[in-house]
């Protein structure tokens, strides 16, 4: 995979004429190289539903007089640049008015996206009906007749779908297509024979080519939805919803799977579809180092005018971002993730428990929650699914609600047994049945408790605070002690707050008397009786973060990475086998609220960053330098084997890279 994409959107309406009138091929090549561009996604057929390019297997856009997409394709080989080929499979707007049968439909006999054809927008496709082979023809044709370098496939996944093609099948197999668990199924099916049969349609003319088939999140724990695909591209677009916190959950997992990915962001101010909407370049740049040091590639997405001249305020912003990818390349090429925290995703939890997948699709802030604190305690995390060896890690993190059924506390009793701690909250480590704990972390449960709010009284000062009873917004637990010992208690209010009891503005206080213990430290681990994680990630209550910090604090004393980074740094330690060499990258910037979106204008710098770096590995350091400037570091060695260093100055993006001898 290229280090420096660029997805290039062309949906354009039939309405529009002249389309790629102003197409240049030396204006095509001028921009990917004042972008530094490698690899650009062109088009073949949009959700407009039109090729652009002749076709037999579908119709050329109407406004559309020549090949557009092979004289993409020509001018950017000619110059090296790769060229995978983009289809909207899911989405195809000219043949859903024609064939509305095809369509997904709901409960309701609706449609997805748009929910009839009243409303302008697009309409999603049903894989399980003759569209599929119509698509499959389309896929055929830009493989066979074009040098594609690989496949993108967008608006795909596993759906539910009553269209009267599902609910035939449902039928003719004896189940009731008001079943949601059959309906499920049959989803699940569809979608994997359609990535089957695309798979098979792109082997028998270029065997192995790449392909993506993008359904805009990668559902931790399923990783026969990943395998799939011949590599991974994170949809991340941060001012388009997704927000800052998301890209770094979905790779810190992505990483764990062996799989070569990348990171897509945008260009936009807002998101796809979005014409004349830029970010500020210190965005981009951001972005862009942020995929580094998560062990991914780069894409950012843009948007081709219908004319077919390529934007060159678009392509000056990507240059600034892409002329510093260019640089470090070197040092970020195939690396691995070095981790003393896993966390167990909830999301991949439910998915793996018995009967879990009933919740699929839940609100679920736990996962979000807990790469926030671990980030900003600037912790070495991976987060992992139950397929995962728990072993090579110190610390398993069990965030708020995760279920352990048999073979899973078996896994993480191993863990424990073999030295490893557990940090669990919340409800996390109860049976599925939800009525007893299933793992031994010196308490049993209760039940919930009935008050909300409550309070945590702390027996430790949480960092910057003082103790005292902070408020705990969510559901708390009751539990009672059999082993070790309180790290702090629960408090209760006088009572709930209801008409005719209640105090103040917002809630009771509490009562200040010990109603249990809300931490506990056993053999075992660390439990924490309220969804902190969660709350956190809703809201931001400082004692939620000290909580966790304290926690880890006790549960891996030595972490293999300190450092003097402010708490909205981020840093990431990878390792490059070929190169026997650590990469450690340091980033800093500070997203702004503006209305509704996230934005990154302004990059302050900072100065003298202390590390102290305990690697895994037992060879000795040759030595410590900044790249890519090759400014060598002065670095001490301590008496346990650790190094610390100083980073002098970061702007935006720093690796310091540690060579063993």
């Amino acid at each position: 995979m290229r280090f420096r994409q660029v997805h290039l959107d062309f949906h354009t309406s039939e309405a529009i004429p002249g389309i790629g009138q102003a197409f240049s091929k030396s204006q095509f090549q001028s921009m990917l190289r004042s972008g530094h561009v490698d690899s650009v996604t062109v088009f073949s057929k949009c959700h407009h539903g039109w090729a652009y390019h002749p076709s037999d297997a579908n119709e050329i856009h109407p406004g559309l007089s020549f090949d557009l997409l092979g004289e993409m394709i020509e001018a950017a080989h000619e110059i090296g640049v790769k060229t995978p080929v983009y289809l909207s499979a899911g989405l195809d707007e000219k043949l859903a008015r024609r064939h509305p049968e095809w369509l997904i439909r709901d409960a309701e006999d609706r449609t997805r996206w748009v929910k009839d054809f009243m409303t302008p927008g697009y309409h999603e496709f049903c894989l399980n009906t003759p569209y599929l082979d119509i698509l499959l023809a389309q896929i055929h044709e830009a493989v066979s007749r074009y040098e594609a370098d690989g496949i993108f496939l967008d608006i795909v996944g596993v759906r539910k779908c009553r269209c009267q093609y599902c609910v035939a099948a449902l039928r003719a197999a004896g189940r009731d297509p008001r079943d949601e668990a059959a309906v499920i199924a049959l989803g699940e099916q569809t979608y994997l024979n359609y990535a089957r049969r695309v798979r098979e349609t792109i082997d028998a003319v270029k065997p192995g080519l790449p392909v993506y088939h993008n359904n805009g999140h990668q559902q931790r724990g399923r990783r026969d939805l990943v395998q799939v695909n011949s590599h991974l591209e994170l949809e991340s677009l941060p001012t388009g919803g997704w927000g800052y916190d998301h890209f770094p959950l979905s790779a810190r997992y992505a990483q764990t799977l062996g799989m070569e990915f990348l990171g897509m962001t945008g260009k936009f101010h807002t998101s796809w579809g979005e014409f004349g909407g830029y970010k500020h370049p210190n965005a981009l740049r951001f972005e862009a180092a942020l995929s580094l040091a998560h062990g991914a590639r780069c894409s950012i997405g843009d948007q081709l005018h219908p004319s077919g001249w390529m934007d060159e305020a678009t392509y000056a912003l990507i240059g600034a971002a892409y002329s510093e990818v260019e640089a470090k390349e070197e040092w970020c090429s195939g690396v691995t993730s070095v981790a003393d925290i896993a966390v167990l995703s909830l999301e991949a939890a439910r998915e793996a428990c018995p009967g879990g997948q009933a919740r699929r699709g839940e609100r679920n802030l736990a996962d979000a929650g807990a790469v926030r604190i671990l980030t900003e305690g600037h912790y070495l995390y991976d987060i992992v699914d139950t397929f995962s060896d728990f072993t090579a890690y110190k610390v398993l993190v069990l965030p708020d609600e995760v279920p352990l059924w048999p073979e899973l506390a078996d896994a993480i009793g191993a863990f424990t047994a073999g030295g490893g701690k557990v940090l669990a909250t919340g409800r996390s480590g109860l049976n599925p049945a939800g009525d007893a704990f299933a793992l031994n972390l010196g308490i049993s449960w209760l039940g919930a408790n009935p008050y909300r709010p409550s309070y945590f009284k702390p027996h430790f000062t949480p960092g910057a605070l003082l103790p005292a009873s902070y408020v705990m917004y969510g559901e708390g637990q009751l539990v009672e002690l059999l082993e070790g010992q309180s790290l702090g208690h629960l408090e209760n209010p006088y009572f709930n707050r209801d008409v005719f009891t209640f105090c103040s503005h917002q809630h009771t206080p509490g009562a200040q008397e010990d109603n249990g213990p809300g931490m506990v430290e056993s053999s075992s681990g660390i439990y924490i009786a309220w969804d902190v994680f969660s709350e956190y990630a809703d809201a931001g209550h400082l004692i939620l973060k000290e909580m966790v910090l304290h926690a880890l604090s006790r549960l891996l004393p030595i972490p293999s990475l300190r450092t003097t980074l402010p708490a909205r740094g981020i840093t990431t330690l990878q390792y490059q086998q070929a190169e026997q060499r650590y990469v450690h990258h340091l980033l800093y910037a500070a997203p702004a609220l503006k209305g509704r979106i996230e934005v990154i204008e302004d990059i302050v710098p900072l100065r003298d960053i202390s590390v102290s770096l305990r690697l895994p590995s037992s060879d000795p350091v040759h030595r410590v330098y900044l790249a890519p400037s090759m400014t060598e570091l002065p670095f001490t060695v301590s008496s346990g084997g650790g190094i610390t260093y100083t980073i002098p100055y970061l702007e935006n993006h720093q690796m310091a890279v540690i060579e063993l001898v």
